[in-house]
Formats: structure tokens, C-alpha cells, sequence
């Protein structure tokens, strides 16, 4: 039986990590979240990988959130709230990687499955793809504010009522005119489309990719403006000095 969270680092410095569980559309055991955790601190230690990819096996379900079997021992709200805890800090680890992430979303992005999405950096996604966290309709539970946080600054507090409060699904094309996916491929080249824009950010620089992510993750998460360290890295980076001096030496000739 193969594993199913996988990890492929590819020549060109894009790494992969696929949840592979398309038998039960890639629903989330806590052994997988720490798999992911694991991998991503892999990812974070190899200096070839410039960029990770987060896709979902099968072509039906990107992750479809937690295995909903999970639930079946709880036996108070504060199991809940150890719940929450737990996968805030999968969200969390997810949205604080230095690295530009995209998530490629091929069918459904649901629950857990959004939440790991909206903490990735783009995402783009199948014609066929839907969103939604239908907790409403299902198990009566309800999401993070953190997570909503996030929701809300990706999308728009009307279209998280809708998707929370009448549990309904959002269509590819409503989350490409809301700026929620960056683009919208068939199927068959979806893949292509991500290693594409993967090199597109593996071209750019690292140091200020890595301090707007950052700043981006306190203004939504935690309300904080404070950006003094962000700032003396950014400035005091090698990265920084020698492109003022190949932009000042191109303009002098």
C-alpha cells in the first residue's frame, strides 16, 4: 500500500507533497496531517526546493478535510477545542513556510481541504472544481476564527455567510472573479499550469517573497503591524546589496 502523503522534489525546484487517499477523496487522518507537517520541514531543509506544490490524488477531491471517523470519540467541547488547536497548527505551519506555496485543486476543496488552500499563496484550480465548509449541513460544527479570518480576507465576509451559514459551494468561476484562484485550467494541463507558475516564482527574489508573506500573515491573523525585523532582513540581505549593485552598474552605461 502506497503512502498516502508523498513528497517528490523536482530538478527545476518545485517540490510536490500529494495527498493520496482518493478512496475516501482525500479526507485527513491525524497520522496524515503529521505526515504533512513532516514533509514540509523536509521541504524546509533542502536548500534545491524554491517553491511547493500541494495537490490531491484522483482527480476528484483536492482534501476533503478531516476524516469525518475521527469525530466519533468525542466526548465534550473540549475535545473540540483540542481538535482546533491541532489543525490550527497544521494552518498555521502551512501559511508560515518562507517558500511560495500553491495549492492545485482538481475537484472538491472542502472543510479542512479550503482552510489548507486559503493558507497557501495562489491557487489554481479545475474547471470542475468546487469550495465549500457545508459544516452547517453536516456535522454541526464550526471553524476557527483564525480560520475564518483567513476565509474572510480571501474571499469577503458575504461569501463566507453563504458558504457557512447556507452551507453552500462555490464554482471555480465565482472564486476566479472574487481573485480566490489565480486561474482556472482543463484538467489535463492543470498540472502543467502549476509547475509554470511555480517557475515563475522560483525567478523572483526569495527575501522579499519571504517578508511580504510574513507581513501578510499578521496584518490577516493576527492584526499586528509591527514589521521592524521583516525590514532590517529584507535590507540587510546579500540578496538586496548585490541587486542595487547590478541595477545601479546596468543604469550607469
Amino acid at each position: 500500500m502506497s503512502e498516502p502523503v508523498t513528497l517528490t522534489v523536482h530538478p527545476s525546484g518545485e517540490a510536490e507533497i500529494v495527498i493520496d487517499r482518493p478512496e475516501r477523496h482525500n479526507a485527513m487522518t491525524l497520522a496524515m496531517y503529521e505526515s504533512l507537517l513532516a514533509l514540509i520541514a523536509q521541504c524546509e531543509r533542502d536548500s534545491r526546493v524554491r517553491c511547493i506544490l500541494f495537490r490531491g490524488a484522483g482527480g476528484k477531491s483536492f482534501i476533503s478535510g478531516t476524516d469525518i471517523a475521527y469525530f466519533k470519540d468525542f466526548r465534550d467541547g473540549s475535545d473540540g477545542v483540542a481538535y482546533e488547536a491541532f489543525v490550527e497548527r497544521v494552518i498555521d505551519t502551512v501559511e508560515r513556510i518562507a517558500l511560495p506555496t500553491v495549492a492545485v485543486i482538481d475537484g472538491w476543496a472542502v472543510g479542512g481541504g479550503l482552510a489548507l488552500a486559503t493558507a497557501c499563496d495562489f491557487r489554481l484550480c479545475s474547471d470542475a472544481s468546487r469550495f465549500g465548509a457545508p459544516i452547517a449541513k453536516t456535522l454541526s460544527n464550526t471553524l476557527s476564527s483564525r480560520n475564518i479570518a483567513r476565509l474572510q480576507a480571501a474571499l469577503g465576509v458575504p461569501r463566507v455567510k453563504k458558504m457557512l451559514l447556507l452551507a453552500d459551494y462555490l464554482s471555480a468561476a465565482e472564486m476566479l472573479e472574487c481573485g480566490y484562484v489565480h486561474d482556472i485550467c482543463p484538467q489535463d494541463t492543470l498540472r502543467e499550469a502549476a509547475h509554470a507558475l511555480a517557475q515563475r516564482l522560483i525567478a523572483l527574489s526569495p527575501v522579499t517573497q519571504k517578508a511580504v508573506k510574513e507581513s501578510l500573515r499578521r496584518i490577516v491573523v493576527e492584526q499586528r503591524l509591527d514589521d521592524e525585523d521583516l525590514i532590517e532582513e529584507v535590507y540587510g540581505s546579500a540578496r538586496f546589496r548585490d541587486a542595487v549593485i547590478a541595477f545601479t552598474s546596468g543604469s550607469s552605461k
